[in-house]
């Protein structure tokens, strides 16, 4: 490889890493504008003369029943239970990416959204607990402790250039250990007693995907049966179901079939063979700028192919395309718009549904819903920024280029907003559908709050770049 190639190659891996980030962050900011609206009509719904029709459709049974056996669940179950693991599945694969070549893949990276997070899991925690520590709302201290990666993205676009791409990123690396954090949380603190068959069951169904790796099976959807059995295996045991979802993630291969290079040279064979065939066009036309050709027949007077022949010459590409892409980024640029747009949004429109006009809470219930408030708008800044000062100061970690305390500070701001992940926590902890409902309204809360407090923090803070 000559050395114009030699640099013209990194600087293509850059450009598709750089087009992955940015197509991945306008997902996400989009997402977390149509989580807000998710979140305001189910709030709205519930308090309307409509709030009965609300309640009605959540509750819905849906099931079937083959003689004796019955399997019947509410609306609600099959989003939280069902479909929120196809949520934590992906969310299972950019921890996965982010622990092989990401901002997690090195220490010296990873120690500030490392230390960041875990200051913003254990403030928010002591703070719950300080306010709310009775051994009936005890349970709670989770709720507070992850950030909504959708919504607070979502927040930061609406500062525009004000926001470099590294803030950006950092929040990115710290949501990710949150949610890693969160989902050790809800494994180890929020699932009931172990049944040995269920767990069996999960484990066989595990060794069954790590088996098909083993083959090299690449088609996805022979791993969708195992990954069933594994979902059901997990909720037999007495675990929250979507955990399966986070392993079947960490279990996805992080690396392609095929290297870069041997890639480049397949995909230069095959439109060789292609412009020998008749495609219309040069050689040099397929050919990247730069690189060494091979011969090939004169085409330019034979007859171009058809659409199908031309389709079925093409089909060769479109399997090296999958060959020289990790099953990761594949399943995460498939599934992303999916759970973006689709899974988050259902899940806020079901959960989010607030009826503030009912009964009055009672101090126990107000107590909760303080708490989480205080928590997450005044313990997720503090405990980001202290920690994040702490270890620049130690010089354990270094800022990313670009970055200054303002951004940290604008980054622990953000980090308050506890939207998806915090109340679907709450579901867990309480089973008083009073203290539920106070602690979903201190997240509703203290997510506005953050968002507001981001903004004015972001434009009084930092200034445009670019």
């Amino acid at each position: 490889m000559n050395a114009r190639a030699a640099v013209a190659a990194p600087r293509r891996a850059l450009g598709h890493v750089a087009a992955v980030l940015e197509r991945f962050f306008h997902a996400e900011a989009a997402s977390g504008i149509l989580l807000i609206f998710a979140g305001a009509l189910a709030l709205a719904w519930a308090n309307s003369p409509w709030a009965e029709s609300y309640q009605r459709l959540w509750q819905a049974s849906l099931g079937f029943r083959l003689g004796d056996l019955t399997l019947e669940r509410s609306l609600l179950w099959l989003v939280n239970d069902g479909l929120m693991t196809i949520f934590f599945f992906v969310v299972g694969l950019e921890i996965r990416r982010e622990l092989h070549d990401g901002e997690l893949s090195q220490w010296r990276r990873a120690a500030l959204p490392v230390a960041a997070a875990v200051g913003g899991i254990v403030v928010p925690a002591s703070i719950y607990l300080a306010l709310a520590g009775a051994a009936e709302t005890r349970a709670g201290w989770g709720v507070p402790m992850a950030t909504d990666i959708a919504f607070a993205l979502g927040i930061l676009s609406l500062l525009g250039k004000r926001v470099p791409s590294a803030l950006r990123v950092l929040l990115l690396a710290c949501a990710v250990i949150d949610d890693l954090a969160a989902i050790l949380v809800i494994a180890l603190f929020y699932s009931s007693g172990v049944s040995v068959m269920g767990l069996a069951v999960a484990l066989a169904a595990f060794a069954a995907v790590l088996l098909l790796r083993r083959l090299g099976v690449r088609a996805p959807l022979a791993y969708v049966p195992p990954a069933i059995v594994a979902w059901a295996g997990v909720y037999a045991a007495g675990f929250h179901p979507t955990i399966a979802g986070v392993i079947l993630g960490l279990l996805t291969p992080v690396t392609a079939l095929l290297l870069p290079e041997e890639g480049l040279s397949r995909a230069r064979r095959s439109l060789a063979a292609i412009a020998a065939r008749g495609a219309p066009g040069t050689q040099d036309d397929a050919l990247p700028t730069g690189e060494p050709s091979e011969a090939v027949p004169d085409a330019d007077d034979a007859a171009p192919p058809s659409s199908d022949e031309l389709s079925e010459q093409l089909r060769p590409l479109r399997f090296l395309h999958r060959d020289v892409e990790a099953p990761t980024t594949r399943l995460i640029d498939a599934l992303h718009p999916w759970v973006a747009f689709g899974v988050m949004p259902v899940f806020a429109l079901a959960n989010a549904g607030v009826a503030l006009g009912g009964a009055p809470l009672d101090a126990t219930a107000v107590g909760v819903a303080v708490a989480v408030a205080a928590a997450l708008v005044i313990g997720k800044p503090i405990g980001v920024i202290a920690a994040s000062w702490l270890t620049l100061r130690l010089g354990v970690s270094s800022l990313p280029a670009g970055l200054s305390l303002r951004h940290v500070v604008v980054l622990g701001a953000v980090t308050g907003v506890g939207f998806t992940m915090s109340l679907f926590i709450a579901q867990l902890a309480f089973t008083d559908e009073g203290l539920l409902s106070a602690a979903k309204l201190g997240v509703l809360c203290a997510s506005a709050a953050a968002a507001v407090a981001t903004l004015v923090l972001g434009r009084a803070l930092l200034r445009p770049v670019g």
